[in-house]
């Protein structure tokens, strides 16, 4: 039984105010083994009299779908909210891009650890896109190491518009960000329940334009923003992001293998960092090399990219944009391309 179907399932079970316990970030921790499901549920307080209605009413939905066996796991919901954040309000669960007839394909951006390049791929992947012609958009869901507004150059904040977020555009990209509503570089200390409604709201609160191609940088490793992608977008693709250094792949395969786990495609694996090439063009391996390569092995998938290391004072790129930015077709730009070329066809 796919997890996806399990989820489907379970929107039927609503709140209160009739909104699926689901996109409340309610249900948790779901495992699925043969026919038998275990999984939590958080509730508030002042829910704990509904305890009952709950079981009942997840028990009756799963064995709907024909699971036999079901074990819920009751649990209080921090409705801690950390001082100084603002916290989006999350809207029903009716995100246009979702639509089945939206066109919008959603590629994740995933690696095993931080510290290799996964935003930076994010950031030149949607520029490269958007020089094809394609219409782009970022969610920044890199909850505790959101960079992508700096990467940008971005200093302005989203504004409203009908009680509707306006996402921030640079260079044709529409950007959301955790980034954007956290004060000064506050670290974000928000729970499971608040990491899936961030993902909530910015599918459905905020105001994207028609677009080709949505990009998501996702949280180094497995947790639980990797699964609400799962949950909330099963048709969502991912490319894995790694340096050559074989220590740095083989944490790089968990993030592979839990999207084989969650049934998400893997459209194949960047290697960031690869070498530098000095001014006699001789290459220097700094990090190692055979990572990328050795990683598409393990997820039997192929290396799309090499992208070299470039000296900020040496970027061939626009020089009035930042420094981890490639708006052309020169140097790092033109390898950012071809990976915007293979991406395109592999979702055609």
């Amino acid at each position: 039984m796919r997890k996806d179907r399990i989820y489907e399932a379970l929107t039927l079970v609503k709140d209160g105010q009739g909104r699926p316990l689901t996109d409340n970030g309610k249900i948790r921790n779901i495992v699925i083994k043969d026919r038998t499901v275990a999984l939590t549920l958080l509730l508030k307080a002042a829910e704990r009299d509904r305890e009952a209605h709950y079981r009942h009413a997840i028990e009756e939905a799963l064995h709907a779908i024909g699971i036999g066996s079901i074990h819920i796991r009751v649990k209080p919901m921090d409705e801690t909210i950390p001082d100084g954040d603002e916290i989006p309000q999350s809207a029903p669960p009716s995100a246009p891009l979702l639509a089945p007839d939206s066109g919008t394909r959603f590629i994740a951006i995933a690696s095993g650890k931080g510290g290799v390049g996964k935003s930076t791929v994010t950031v030149n992947l949607a520029l490269a896109l958007t020089r094809m012609g394609k219409r782009v958009g970022i969610i920044d869901a890199d909850i505790y190491g959101f960079s992508i507004p700096n990467l940008l150059g971005i200093e302005e904040k989203p504004q409203k518009a009908e009680n509707r977020i306006v996402p921030v555009e640079r260079y044709g990209v529409q950007l959301i960000s955790t980034g954007f509503f956290v004060q000064g570089n506050n670290p974000v200390v928000w729970r499971g329940p608040m990491l899936g409604k961030m993902l909530s709201t910015y599918l459905n609160d905020v105001d994207w334009p028609p677009l080709d191609y949505m990009l998501i940088d996702v949280p180094p490793g497995t947790g639980d923003i990797a699964l609400d992608i799962n949950r909330k977008i099963p048709q969502c693709a991912e490319i894995i992001v790694t340096t050559p250094h074989p220590m740095a792949s083989h944490v790089a395969e968990r993030a592979g293998v839990m999207a084989k786990q969650t049934d998400h495609r893997i459209l194949g694996v960047v290697e960031n960092m690869s070498y530098f090439e000095d001014d006699r063009g001789i290459r220097h391996y700094v990090f190692g090399r055979g990572g990328g390569d050795l990683l598409a092995e393990q997820l039997q998938t192929s290396l799309l990219v090499r992208i070299p290391i470039v000296a900020a004072g040496d970027r061939p790129s626009d020089p009035s944009s930042p420094p981890s930015v490639f708006t052309d077709e020169r140097g790092n730009g033109a390898v950012y391309s071809e990976l915007a070329r293979k991406v395109s066809r592999l979702l055609s």
